[in-house]
C-alpha cells in the first residue's frame, strides 16, 4: 500500500504553470510504462484548467482543477475536485477576499489574514501544483514563500541537465525544495526567469515528466539520485556518532525479548558493534564510552516487518527506535542501492531485510520487482532473489492463481520463504493450501470470508469489502474458526499492519489515528494533510460501520494471537511513526505491552531469519539497542520516548534526528560520557 509519490509533490508544492500553449505530462512507472497523465490548459480569460489521472497497483486519483493567478503569481482562486487515490471525494476551493485567504476542504475550512505574496497550499491538488510555487519562489528576494494556512518554502538548485526532444535541447535544473514534510522535495524545472515544473521523479517508482521528452526520465533520475546522495550522506554524517572500541551501558533495566519480560538492572557492555556480556550492575568496570541508563529500559532494537523503503525513510525510523526493516516490494534496482549503501554507512538507514516481489501481469498490475505470465517466469524470478540471497518473496495480487502452488514448491525448494498478497479471484485459505508461510495485511484475511469467486481484488474493493462487511462477520463461527486453527496449527504469520487500514474508517476532519497521540509533536502541514479521509464515507451509518469492521479486525488478530498464531509487526506507512501505533493497537487486541514488544523484537529477528544475529540482547549478537524513558512493558505508549539508539558501532540521538525533520523530540538523548 505504498503511497505514491505524486501525493507527496501535492503536499509539498502549491501553483500553476506560467506558459501561454497547453501543457501535456505523462506518468511512467516500470521503466517506461504509462500509467497516467495530466492535460495543463490555460485559457484566454486568465483561467488554467487542469485534468490529472493516475492509476497503479488498482488505485490512484482522478482530479480537475482550476485556478487563476494573481500579479505576484500566487492563486488568486482555486478549485480542485475528483477523487483520492482511495476514492475519497474531493471538493476543496479557496479565494481572496480583500486581503483575507478564505478555503474550504472536505477536511478543514478557514479564513485569515494574509500578507502579500503568501501561497494557498492546497490538500488535493494535482502535480501541476508545483509550477507556480516554483516561480514564485524564484521571485522572491528572500528566496522564501509563505504558505496558507501555515508553513513557509524555501528553494534551493542543485543540479541541472540538458534534455534532449529530436531537435530541440532544453535546459532543466534540479530545485530542492524544503519547509513541508519531512523531508525535502525534489522537483526538475525549466531553466527560464520564469520557471516551471518539467518533472517530478519519485526514484524507483515514478517519473512525471512533460510530453515528448519521456526518453530523458531515466538520466533525469541518476542525475537526482547522484544529487539526493550527496545531501543524504552530510545527513548521516551530521547525525552518526561512531563508538569504535567498546562501550559500557551501565544501570539499564534490559528486557528479555525471548520471555517477555523485564528483568534487573544490568551493566551491558559492547565492543565493535557487538555485545560481549550482560552482568547485574556492579557500578565497577571500563570502556572507551560510557552510557549512563539511570535505571531505564534497554530493548533490543525494534523491527519494521512491513516497509517500502527509498533513500530518506531510514531518519524516521532510527529515531522510532527501528533499527531492522523488512523491505516488502521495491524497484529492485533502487533497493540493491540502498542496500548496498546502508552496508557501507553513508545512509542513515536500517538494517534492511529484502523479500523478492513477483506479480502476475494484468492491467492493474504493481510494477515492483518482476512480472510474470507463466511459471517459467516465476522461476527465474525465484532464482534472482536466491542467487541475491533475499530469504523470502512476496507474492502479489494479479499474480496468476494456476502456477501458484508450483511456484511457491519451487521457491521453498530454493530455501526461501513465501508471503504475500492472496491472488485474485482465491482466498486465503487457498494460499495456505498452496504453501504460503505468511500472509500480509488485515484485509486480505479478512477476504477470506467475503470474497466470491468474481470478486476482483486488483480493485478497490479489497478495501471496501472488507470496510463493508467484516462489521457483521461471527468471530465465533466455525468458518472463523478454523481458519484460526489452520494458522496456528501451521504456523503461518501474520502481518497484518493494522495501523495502516485505520484508514478504512478516519473521516474527514480527523487527525489520523497513527499521529492523534501526538499531534503537537508533528509539523503543521503534516496535521493539516493528515486530516483527509482516504476513503469514500458518504455518511454517518457508513462510518460507523467501517469503524465497526476495523474492531472487529483489531480482535481478530488478538485472538489469533491468543491461538498460537505467530505475528510481525509491519506498518506499510509513515515510517517511524506506524509502527508505535501498531504496538498500541495490538495491546487494544489483548497482548500485553510486552508481548506487543516481543512480536516487535524477538519475533521481527525470527521471520526475518536473523535470529542468530538480532532479536534479543545476549552476547555474541549485534549491538542494535535502544533505550528507553519509562516503561514500555507496562504502558506501550512509552515505546516513543526513545533518548538513544546503537545500532552496531554507532550512536544516534533521536531529539536530534526529529529536530532535523521537524518534529518535536519525544525525550532528552542520554549521551556518551568519557571513559571510566
Amino acid at each position: 500500500m505504498k503511497r505514491c509519490g505524486i501525493a507527496l509533490l501535492a503536499l509539498a508544492l502549491s501553483a500553476p504553470a506560467w506558459s501561454a500553449e497547453t501543457l501535456k505530462y505523462v506518468a511512467l512507472v516500470d521503466g517506461g510504462k504509462q500509467a497516467g497523465q495530466q492535460t495543463v490548459v490555460h485559457g484566454d480569460d486568465g483561467t488554467t484548467r487542469v485534468d490529472f489521472i493516475f492509476k497503479d497497483n488498482g488505485r490512484g486519483p482522478e482530479l480537475k482543477e482550476t485556478y487563476t493567478l494573481n500579479p505576484d503569481g500566487t492563486y488568486r482562486t482555486y478549485q480542485v475536485t475528483g477523487a483520492s487515490t482511495f476514492g475519497a471525494k474531493i471538493d476543496e476551493t479557496f479565494r481572496l477576499e480583500g486581503g483575507k485567504a478564505v478555503w474550504k476542504s472536505t477536511s478543514d475550512e478557514g479564513e485569515q489574514e494574509i500578507a502579500a505574496g503568501a501561497q494557498y497550499s492546497p490538500l488535493g491538488g494535482t502535480p501541476q501544483s508545483g509550477s507556480v510555487a516554483i516561480a514564485a519562489l524564484a521571485a522572491r528576494a528572500d528566496g522564501k514563500l509563505a504558505l496558507i494556512p501555515s508553513g513557509t518554502l524555501t528553494m534551493r538548485k542543485v543540479g541541472e541537465a540538458e534534455v534532449i526532444n529530436g531537435n530541440d535541447k532544453r535546459q532543466v535544473q534540479l530545485l530542492a525544495i524544503t519547509g513541508v514534510g519531512f523531508t525535502p522535495q525534489f522537483v526538475w524545472a525549466t531553466a527560464d526567469a520564469k520557471p516551471r515544473l518539467f518533472a517530478f521523479i519519485f526514484p524507483g517508482f515514478l517519473q512525471l515528466i512533460e510530453e515528448g521528452w519521456q526518453a530523458n526520465a531515466d538520466v533525469l533520475e541518476a542525475t537526482q539520485k547522484t544529487a539526493e546522495s550527496k545531501a543524504l550522506v552530510d545527513l548521516q554524517q551530521r547525525l552518526a556518532h561512531p563508538i569504535k572500541g567498546s562501550t559500557l551501558i551501565r544501570n539499564a533495566r534490559v528486557f528479555d525479548s525471548e520471555k517477555a519480560t523485564l528483568g534487573a538492572a544490568s551493566d551491558v557492555l559492547i565492543r565493535d558493534g557487538r555485545i560481549v556480556s550482560v552482568a547485574a550492575t556492579s557500578g565497577q568496570g571500563t570502556a572507551d564510552h560510557v552510557i549512563d541508563a539511570g535505571g531505564r529500559v534497554l530493548l533490543p532494537g525494534l523491527f519494521d516487518m512491513h516497509t517500502h523503503m527509498d533513500r530518506w525513510s531510514g531518519g524516521l525510523q532510527l529515531a522510532s527506535g527501528v533499527t531492522s526493516v523488512r523491505d516488502m516490494g521495491n524497484d529492485n534496482k533502487t533497493l540493491q542501492q540502498v542496500m548496498a549503501e546502508e552496508r557501507d554507512g553513508t545512509l542513515l538507514m536500517p538494517r534492511i531485510v529484502a523479500a523478492g516481489f513477483i506479480e502476475g501481469e494484468s492491467k492493474q498490475s504493481a510494477r515492483n520487482g518482476f512480472v510474470v505470465s507463466n511459471l517459467d517466469e516465476a522461476k527465474k524470478a525465484v532464482d534472482w532473489y536466491a542467487v541475491n540471497k533475499y530469504p523470502q518473496i512476496k507474492i502479489y495480487n494479479s499474480f496468476p492463481k494456476d502456477i501458484l502452488k508450483d511456484t511457491v514448491a519451487y521457491a521453498h525448494g530454493k530455501g526461501l520463504r513465501v508471503s504475500g498478497h492472496v491472488p485474485v479471484f482465491l482466498r486465503a485459505q487457498d494460499a495456505l493450501d498452496a504453501g504460503y508461510d505468511e500472509v500480509q495485511h488485515i484485509n486480505q484475511l479478512m477476504l477470506n470470508f467475503l470474497v466470491k469467486p468474481d470478486t476482483d481484488t486488483r480493485t478497490l474493493e479489497r478495501f471496501y469489502l472488507p470496510a463493508k462487511g467484516v462489521a457483521d462477520l461471527d468471530l465465533d463461527s466455525k468458518p472463523v474458526q478454523d481458519f484460526i486453527t489452520t494458522l496456528a496449527q501451521k504456523q503461518i504469520v501474520i502481518d497484518p499492519t493494522l495501523a495502516t487500514f485505520e484508514f478504512l474508517h478516519q473521516r474527514n476532519g480527523e487527525l489520523s489515528p497513527i499521529f492523534a497521540d501526538v499531534p503537537d509533536h508533528i509539523p503543521p502541514d503534516v496535521q493539516r494533510s493528515r486530516r483527509a479521509a482516504e476513503m469514500d464515507i458518504p455518511d454517518e451509518a457508513t462510518g460507523v460501520r467501517y469503524q465497526k469492521s476495523f474492531d472487529k479486525m483489531v480482535e481478530f488478530v488478538g485472538r489469533a494471537y491468543k491461538a498460537g498464531v505467530p505475528v510481525v509487526a509491519g506498518t506499510d506507512e509513515v515510517p517511524g511513526f506506524t509502527l508505535q501505533h501498531e504496538l498500541a493497537l495490538y495491546v487494544k487486541a489483548g497482548l500485553t505491552p510486552a508481548q506487543a514488544l516481543q512480536v516487535a523484537t524477538w519475533n521481527g529477528a525470527k521471520y526475518s531469519e536473523v535470529l542468530e544475529e538480532l532479536g534479543s540482547i545476549a552476547p555474541g549478537k549485534r549491538a542494535d539497542l535502544i533505550l528507553v524513558d519509562g516503561d514500555p512493558t507496562s504502558d506501550i505508549a512509552d515505546i516513543r520516548k526513545v533518548t538513544t539508539v546503537i545500532k552496531g558501532e554507532t550512536v544516534y540521538y533521536p531529539s536530534e534526528i526529529h529536530t532535523e525533520l521537524g518534529i518535536k523530540p519525544f525525550a532528552e538523548p542520554v549521551r556518551l560520557q568519557g571513559s571510566r
